[in-house]
């Protein structure tokens, strides 16, 4: 790693995150500058920004420009990802190859983004570069640093207003702009739990409009499993808001912050070899039970759950997942599965 003073070190990738294309690099350093995240979610269109980055391998360079449309959705992180996180800044500041990775500051120099991407039919500039919006950049790169891997949340609702009849309109008074259409809610998911339903027609997450489905995305993917999110909608011409609570990938995060295993309130059995197989995994811990405890009051998890692994790492026993929680310090990520389903990992 090259900073702006051609010091070199050598960098070490603490981690990635293929939905959102970014990556924590770290150096031993002490002493260094470091810009200041502005809230992205401020953003206004028109507003100046500049871009920095080494473009074209030159030396530094810095070119200006506006914010020209927000949560822009482009289709190249699902390349690499089933489950791409996309909500970028478009701007008409000069970004070329070797721009990626780069800063996007506001004129005060507040980092509003990390520079990602270009439409461009040739390779090159060619009137809009794409940056990942700050307050998603925070999160991931937070995520990374104290767990290892991003921990995505999900609402669990799928969403198509080009799907929504004319009856639907007509019935909510909908007009192009004013919402997110439902078109499906994913079974045991957040929305669901929180009474969410297919036609329901989405206007507002936590107070705040949303006209388009990436404004969704970008508002839930810079949240974590098991936070919390008002959601307002529309059914049948009436306003109402719900509270859910954002899940992992497939339905249960479990953050514990407790190191002791018997405060999770729960009665735990060893699977056996033979279960093991017929699920198809190495081993795993099955809650038996549950009572009062961190297990039921902090996560979804439910008695049958089989944990599998703890902050990553391999459980095959009661006593392995005793020992893990003891060294997990002050929070422990919980993955697993239920027999009922086995091809689906549960963070």
């Amino acid at each position: 790693v090259t900073l702006s003073n051609n010091k070199t070190y050598k960098g070490k990738v603490v981690g990635k995150d293929a939905s959102s294309d970014l990556a924590v690099i770290k150096i031993e350093a002490t002493n260094l500058p470091v810009l200041a995240f502005a809230n992205s979610d401020n953003l206004h269109l028109g507003q100046p920004v500049l871009a920095i980055g080494y473009p074209l391998n030159l030396d530094v360079t810095v070119t200006s420009g506006i914010v020209s449309a927000k949560s822009r959705s482009l289709g190249i992180n699902s390349r690499q990802s089933k489950t791409p996180l996309e909500a970028f800044i478009q701007t008409d500041a000069a970004i070329n190859p070797g721009n990626s990775g780069g800063a996007l500051v506001n004129t005060e120099g507040d980092l509003i983004g990390i520079n990602s991407a270009i439409a461009s039919p040739t390779g090159s500039y060619a009137g809009y570069g794409y940056a990942i919006p700050a307050n998603l950049v925070k999160k991931i790169a937070t995520d990374i640093v104290k767990y290892g891997s991003a921990k995505r949340a999900y609402l669990g609702i799928m969403f198509g207003n080009d799907q929504m009849s004319d009856e639907d309109r007509q019935k909510n008074n909908i007009k192009d702009g004013d919402g997110v259409y439902v078109m499906d809610i994913a079974q045991n998911s957040a929305a669901a739990e929180a009474g969410i339903q297919k036609g329901d027609f989405i206007t507002k997450i936590n107070g705040t409009a949303t006209s388009t489905g990436t404004q969704i995305i970008e508002k839930i993917g810079a949240m974590r499993p098991s936070d919390k999110v008002a959601i307002t909608y529309q059914r049948n011409g009436a306003e109402k808001t719900a509270t859910a609570t954002l899940k992992g990938e497939t339905g249960v995060y479990a953050s514990l912050k407790e190191q002791n295993v018997e405060q999770l309130g729960a009665a735990f059995d060893n699977l056996s070899r033979q279960q093991a197989i017929q699920l198809g995994i190495t081993g795993g811990v099955m809650v038996r039970s549950l009572s009062s405890g961190i297990l039921s009051e902090q996560t979804r998890i439910k008695e049958g759950f089989i944990i599998t692994k703890v902050n990553n790492q391999k459980i095959s026993t009661v006593d392995e997942l005793k020992q893990a929680i003891a060294d997990a310090g002050n929070s422990a990520i919980i993955s697993g599965i239920y027999p009922n389903n086995p091809q689906r990992e549960y963070q």
